[in-house]
């Protein structure tokens, strides 16, 4: 069934139109302030101007994402190139989480368990409009940390059953799996990713060979975080299938970066940040759980056995703000109002914009794929015989030019994470001074 909620930031509607679609359960807790609907007046109108536009020439045009990146309340007396551990959020979203703020301290038991967070459930329609499910298969968490620990803690498994994943996964996770190590006796074992690989079935063939008789749980990163390398993971649910094995889905990098739908993936858990690709306030999450899946996970925080079935079970955290889960309504509309394939096609213009600077300079190499298959909006660069934690230093202490040194014992490098409301004149910035580390090497202090 189509979502009234689509399209409506790409023509003329209403308040009342707007909040009529609210109304009928599929839209969200948004626009509930003169201010806030005015910054979403600026957007749609800037929309209409590219509506003619494929993706791909949307991505181009510099008028456009002028407006998106005024939507933006960020310094400039700074170059953030590393918006892959935590994203700014638009002004929309910080106007709409200290407006929930303010309103749940009135008379907070009552505006809080019964006014506000009863409008979560038009929060959770949305998020599983933009994933392509069911709303009784998502769960609204702190991000996706707690997600992935409630499937990774919440499945039973024995000594002796063996967990695979690669060298190259989120140490939160690892740290999370060896516990279970040590305290039940599982087993954890690894492969090796290429930097960069060839193509998505050298990552395939790694996972199908490091299956043994013992797996029962595969865990994969969606979007390596080191590199932005993309993994095939549909390929590796259909591996996994075949031989029973569960497969936890690591989306905490692609969720809102690229377009795509659960059933790209196939996979039957799946766990991301919402702070990250979508903008949302910092401390939101999302956990989806195939249906007939959710019964046999066990939350991290006890919940009724009446809940047993239900997906709420996994938000039994005990007291919490409401504010910042409704506020990731205006997250989701500003991410519908500029569209996921014009993102999409702008974070990946901006990677090519100031990679295919670098890639001719001598000593310059890229641990990331170029293949639109295997990477979108991050990439990691390296400068031969250069230490990328004293490149970071220097870009920082002498450029304010904010990047993330990677130090890993298969490669090293700068993972670059630029975003929409970054200007094509500070990545011709930061390309300069790459190109003169390059080709001088750091300067002496």
């Amino acid at each position: 069934m189509a979502n009234p909620i689509n399209g409506l930031l790409d023509k003329e509607v209403g308040r009342r139109e707007f909040l009529g679609a609210v109304g009928k359960g599929v839209g969200l807790a948004a626009l509930t302030s003169a201010a806030v609907g005015s910054l979403f007046d600026d957007l749609r109108a800037s929309t209409k101007k590219v509506g003619h536009l494929t993706a791909e020439q949307a991505a181009m045009d510099e008028d456009f994402w002028f407006d998106i990146q005024r939507s933006f309340s960020v310094s400039r007396g700074m170059i953030n190139l590393n918006n892959g551990g935590v994203s700014p959020s638009p002004r929309v979203v910080t106007e709409a989480l200290c407006k929930y703020v303010w309103e749940q301290e009135d008379a907070t038991a009552y505006t809080m368990w019964s006014i506000l967070e009863p409008q979560s459930e038009t929060i959770r329609t949305g998020l599983a409009d933009i994933f392509g499910c069911d709303r009784e298969e998502i769960a609204i968490t702190r991000n996706a940390s707690e997600s992935l620990e409630i499937l990774l803690m919440g499945m039973d498994l024995k000594s002796g059953d063996e967990v695979l994943t690669t060298t190259q996964d989120y140490p939160r996770m690892l740290t999370t799996l060896r516990q279970r190590e040590v305290r039940e006796g599982l087993q954890l074992k690894f492969v090796k990713v290429p930097v960069p690989p060839k193509s998505l079935d050298e990552i395939t063939t790694a996972f199908e060979k490091g299956i043994t008789n013992k797996t029962r749980v595969i865990l994969v990163s969606h979007v390596i975080n080191l590199t932005g390398q993309i993994t095939p993971v549909k390929a590796i649910c259909e591996l996994a299938k075949s031989k029973g094995i569960e497969v936890i889905v690591d989306g905490a990098h692609s969720f809102a970066h690229f377009d795509f739908k659960q059933a790209d993936l196939g996979c039957d858990y799946y766990g991301t940040s919402l702070h990250k690709w979508l903008f949302a306030p910092k401390g939101t999450g999302l956990l989806f759980i195939r249906k007939e899946k959710i019964e046999k996970i066990w939350p991290l925080m006890a919940a009724d056995k009446s809940q047993a079935t239900d997906v709420r079970k996994f938000e039994e955290i005990g007291t919490h703000s409401a504010a910042p889960k409704l506020a990731i309504g205006e997250a989701i509309l500003f991410h519908q109002g500029i569209g996921p394939k014009r993102k999409e096609a702008r974070l990946r213009y901006l990677r090519n914009y100031w990679a295919n600077q670098l890639k001719g300079v001598p000593k310059v190499y890229f641990n990331t794929s170029f293949d639109e298959n295997q990477s979108c909006g991050i990439a990691n660069v390296s400068i031969e015989g250069i230490d990328p934690a004293a490149i970071g230093s220097y870009l920082f202490d002498k450029h304010k030019i904010f990047v993330t040194p990677i130090i890993h014992e298969e490669f090293k490098g700068l993972r670059i994470t630029p975003n929409v409301y970054t200007t094509l004149k500070e990545l011709d910035k930061f390309c300069e001074v790459m190109t003169t580390i390059a080709n001088k090497g750091l300067p002496k202090s």
